[in-house]
């Protein structure tokens, strides 16, 4: 069983991508749905007319329409070439939005360019990147005033997550999940994937000294949101 970094980020550049990703949310139940829902509302909530957006893992495209709703502009940014051609398929039609392949935590940006870069659905663990420094480079391209938002799972969604997976495992989206270390926020599967999960105090310990003011909130019992108002 491989179970390296690399073997994990190939998950969401080439076995998890493009039309398997979507069908990973097709296929989430009612309540993940809802989820995915409010994460998306809350999110929207924090953007303005006129704001350009950053949006960290935007995978085929998912989220980016209902942002440009709201924005002047939306940015979104992977390191899977089929999910950005799928995103590009699906938006090309749609003003206002631009795709870049790119990582995140070394974004082609110059200082100060965004007023709300987000990085939601988890992607904090899920890039498999150092958490801090996936951090700082976003407030790196964040105008002064302007906000970065960062989300994992709630610890009370545990159960309805895992029936997620196991939903994706079953529709041989995933690997088998491995039982025996699947427990306490952490997902895995005989194939070398692996999910964790952000807790609060883990929050702020990645936040503590930067130049930006902390809030934390969790939204619909589903979602733990970080947000950081730059300095």
């Amino acid at each position: 069983m491989r179970s390296t970094k690399k073997s994990r980020f190939a998950y969401y550049q080439k076995k998890l991508a493009a039309d398997r990703l979507k069908r990973a949310y097709n296929i989430a139940p009612p309540r993940v749905k809802q989820y995915l829902e409010a994460e998306a509302s809350y999110l929207s909530s924090h953007i303005s007319a006129g704001d350009i957006i950053l949006d960290l893992g935007c995978g085929y495209g998912r989220i980016i329409p209902r942002l440009a709703e709201r924005a002047r502009r939306v940015v979104g940014i992977d390191n899977s070439w089929p999910s950005l051609l799928l995103a590009r398929e699906q938006l090309e039609k749609q003003p206002r939005i631009s795709l870049a392949a790119m990582d995140a935590v070394h974004l082609g940006f110059r200082g100060g360019v965004f007023d709300v870069v987000a990085c939601i659905q988890n992607g904090i663990s899920a890039f498999h990147v150092d958490r801090r420094a996936l951090i700082i480079e976003s407030l790196r391209v964040t105008k002064a005033g302007g906000k970065v938002l960062f989300s994992t799972y709630s610890e009370k969604f545990w159960g309805h997550r895992l029936d997620w997976f196991e939903r994706q495992a079953a529709a041989g989206l995933l690997g088998e999940l491995d039982y025996d270390q699947t427990r306490d926020g952490l997902i895995v599967c005989k194939d070398g994937f692996r999910a964790s999960m952000i807790s609060e105090a883990e929050f702020r310990e990645l936040a503590a000294g930067l130049k930006a003011t902390l809030s934390i909130e969790e939204v619909d019992g589903s979602s733990l949101f970080l947000v950081l108002l730059v300095q």
